[in-house]
């Protein structure tokens, strides 16, 4: 256990810091998301405050095992995903799958990369913001709520189109516009 280990989203991103880091760290990327809900069924228990039961990504569990292996080996382990809300996820996901000691565990974010700014966020770690987690995962949630039940409807009758939170509120707005415009007796 000599090299402290930071985990960033991009590999592209984990090539530069490394080389700002230097041999005393060791930066891997967990290529975005690394768990989410699952793809064949609704995923939130609903009866049980909306809880969502998340899975490990398919395509994403060589970089977990990865990534695991390397935090079982490393002092120190430094979450570094986007300074976001899904970055901040994409950390929380992270703590729980590598499921370390907090002392052991750190949340770094940096809105550049460089030199000073990613030294300077090693310097100063912080714990995981919940507030944002809880925001991404309620975000998630009603996506997989509204657009999991609507957009089998909408592939039978709109070829190929789906519904999301988004596109949901959208469509409401433009029926309720048109309903205006029908409603609208013209005056001179």
């Amino acid at each position: 256990m000599t090299k402290s280990l930071v985990i960033v989203e991009s590999p592209a991103k984990a090539k530069t810091i490394s080389k700002i880091l230097g041999k005393d760290f060791q930066v891997k990327a967990s290529v975005g998301h690394v768990r989410d809900l699952p793809r064949n069924k609704l995923g939130v228990n609903v009866r049980k405050n909306f809880e969502p039961q998340y899975e490990i990504l398919r395509d994403k569990e060589g970089v977990v095992a990865e990534l695991r292996e390397a935090a079982r080996l490393a002092d120190k382990v430094y979450l570094a995903p986007d300074p976001d809300r899904e970055g901040e996820a994409i950390a929380w996901h992270l703590s729980e799958l590598l499921d370390l000691p907090s002392k052991k565990l750190m949340r770094v974010a940096f809105n550049e990369i460089t030199k000073e700014a990613v030294n300077a966020a090693i310097k100063k770690p912080r714990q995981i913001n919940k507030l944002l987690v809880d925001a991404q995962q309620a975000r998630r949630v009603l996506d997989r709520l509204v657009g999991y039940k609507i957009s089998p409807l909408l592939w039978r009758k709109v070829n190929g189109r789906s519904a999301g939170r988004v596109q949901s509120v959208a469509v409401r707005l433009i029926c309720e516009r048109e309903l205006q415009i029908e409603a609208f007796t013209p005056a001179e």
